[in-house]
């Protein structure tokens, strides 16, 4: 009897349809010498531009929502509540379209990856995440302490 959830898709019931693990029916071979060279330098590419789509979440992304949004609210600011609804909403559907690009990437990395010869069966975007989110937040910290300044904006300069 089957009970361990990494055997039936997390239920201890039955595998749901379509959960299987992926099985592959051989290692991947090996191409020339040439060809995985290139393949990997195409594998660092996809890399780096998933560490690029994980920094547009802390900066691009919620900024390009406010700025539509202050566009929204109109120079008099009477539709504050309407501008933050549409910047929320905005910030929400970045986010997520960024996420699926992220997936995406991983599948065409995992690829890429498996096309250069290694056994590759899982994909980064966890480390991807993890680095982006580094990235992101030195960035952030440097800009906030000294470019934008953490000094008071009632007496500035004292």
């Amino acid at each position: 009897m089957r009970t361990d959830p990494t055997d039936t898709g997390g239920l201890f019931t039955g595998r749901r349809p379509g959960t299987a693990p992926v099985r592959y029916r051989k290692p991947p071979e090996r191409g020339s010498s040439r060809r995985q060279r290139a393949d990997d330098l195409v594998a660092l590419l996809v890399a780096g531009l998933m560490v690029l789509v994980n920094v547009l979440f802390w900066g691009p992304i919620p900024a390009g929502a406010m700025w539509v949004a202050a566009r929204v609210a109109g120079p008099s600011g009477d539709r504050i509540f309407l501008a933050m609804i549409v910047a929320f909403a905005l910030c929400l559907a970045g986010l997520m379209v960024g996420l699926v690009v992220l997936k995406r990437l991983d599948a065409a990395w995992m690829l890429v990856r498996r096309a250069a010869g290694h056994d590759q069966r899982k994909g980064i975007i966890g480390p991807m995440f993890g680095l982006g989110a580094a990235v992101g937040a030195t960035a952030f910290t440097i800009w906030l302490v000294f470019i934008a300044g953490l000094g008071s904006s009632i007496m500035p300069g004292g």
